[in-house]
């Protein structure tokens, strides 16, 4: 996410010629937008990036639900 964000300010910053990055060739700008597509579509996927996130986003979802359906009435918090 870090690319697209740096894309994005190099691409604004082009468009509207500011400080040095008005003589920059749009190559340069749309750079790591590129190679923000090519993470995101091919290296996340190849490598499972993406499936681990989703693992861990599916056990703590897990974990947050048995734990507020065992917190006993005393507790804010069930202890893990």
């Amino acid at each position: 996410m870090f690319l697209v964000w740096i894309g994005v300010a190099l691409l604004i910053a082009r468009w509207f010629e500011l400080g040095p990055l008005a003589e920059v060739s749009w190559w340069w700008v749309l750079s790591p937008l590129a190679v923000a597509f090519v993470w995101f579509e091919l290296i996340e996927s190849r490598f499972g990036f993406d499936k681990h996130k989703q693992h861990e986003d599916a056990d703590r979802a897990r974990r947050d639900r048995v734990a507020a359906q065992f917190k006993t009435p005393g507790s804010k918090r069930a202890s893990r």
